[in-house]
């Protein structure tokens, strides 16, 4: 079974339900959590935290009472709330020396394929400076046709495209049950290796006042970080230091995966159909060998109409498939730079671009 210890990158779903009560942050048990992920970067690991709240928080701030909003009101709504949503996690983790940002996201940031690596760029740059990226739908955009709608998907589909080890949904219940928990035949389910239709059938609605998700967008998400990989775990979060009881082997469900983040993304790019290809000199091959990213001065040739992002074949000299890619330029762009050094990227391009025509990371050899 997956545990918290054995991880290295660590993407935490707070939902509004644990975080507002009554139009109020709760701010102890946020101190709490900021505690549990000072705690977990100690010990080396990446977080992210994917959080709701913001709309949960600004309707309180102008006195829109309960009940179901307008979309223009609960778009104000969260514009008035991130602000404050992003401070409180600011404020609770400072005090640790740790730094946060921002990250507000819409469906399509997932779906569009430029967008998708921008998103996980910048996301892997804030990790590499050990910051904590705080991710929320950008809920004051987003119209249905581009929302997740809840954020167990949004903490999926951030989990897919960080490569993360681990999701935890921290919900208020401690796991998926075969019935309704509060049934006394209800029985829990500690751990879940697929996602069948029986698994399905006992996933329910939302049932928490103040909360958009319930077990059926549970199972949805475990659907997305299983098949990118990684494990999910559901887990009691109302109580203070959600993350240290996790740790300590308080009861939840884990949903485990077959084969890692990284098998998974090779996997992934293997099965795309090739839009182009870079042929690629000696040295370049020798240097991919080594897990090295290719870089521009290592390419002879260019040859297709992809974009940056398309899947691409990587030949060697004499023409054989190499691998495969996601490229990190258009083929315009990789034409210009094949066979230049890094250092004279921004003189041809015009402005500075990246390093790598296909990054290490992008590859499945």
């Amino acid at each position: 079974m997956a545990t918290l210890s054995s991880t290295k990158r660590i993407v935490v779903k707070i939902g509004s339900a644990l975080l507002v009560e009554g139009g109020a942050l709760r701010e102890g048990w946020l101190r709490s959590v900021a505690d549990d992920i000072a705690a977990l970067k100690a010990q080396g690991k990446d977080v992210i935290v994917v959080s709701s709240g913001s709309i949960a928080l600004g309707r309180a701030v102008v006195g829109m009472g309960a009940g179901a909003l307008t979309l223009e009101r609960a778009q104000a709504a969260a514009a008035i709330g991130q602000i404050r949503l992003a401070r409180a996690y600011q404020e609770a983790l400072i005090p640790h020396d740790i730094e946060t940002a921002q990250v507000l996201l819409t469906l399509e940031d997932s779906q569009n394929r430029r967008r998708y690596l921008n998103t996980r760029a910048t996301l892997n740059a804030l990790l590499e400076l050990g910051v904590v990226p705080i991710v929320n739908e950008n809920d004051t955009v987003a119209t249905d046709e581009i929302r997740y709608g809840d954020n167990d998907r949004l903490g999926a589909q951030v989990a897919s495209l960080t490569g993360a080890d681990v999701l935890v949904l921290l919900s208020d219940v401690d796991g998926i049950y075969t019935a309704d928990p509060r049934l006394a035949d209800a029985r829990h389910i500690p751990q879940v290796p697929e996602i069948t239709p029986e698994i399905e059938a006992m996933a329910g609605d939302a049932g928490t006042s103040g909360a958009s998700g319930g077990m059926k967008t549970k199972v949805m998400a475990a659907r997305i970080a299983m098949a990118g990989g990684c494990a999910m775990v559901i887990a009691k979060g109302a109580l203070d230091h959600p993350l240290q009881a996790l740790q300590n082997g308080a009861r939840c469900s884990w949903f485990t995966p077959t084969g890692s983040p990284s098998s998974a993304r090779k996997r992934w790019i293997l099965a795309m159909k090739p839009k182009g290809t870079l042929r690629i000199d000696a040295g370049a091959a020798q240097a991919l060998q080594r897990g090295m990213s290719l870089l521009s001065a290592g390419v002879v040739a260019v040859e297709g109409a992809f974009e940056r992002g398309d899947p691409i074949e990587i030949l060697t000299p004499d023409g054989a498939v190499f691998t495969k890619g996601l490229a990190g330029y258009s083929a315009p762009e990789a034409a210009l730079l094949a066979g230049h050094k890094s250092s004279e990227i921004e003189d041809i391009l015009g402005y500075p671009g990246r390093a790598a025509l296909v990054h290490r990371d992008d590859m499945a050899i």
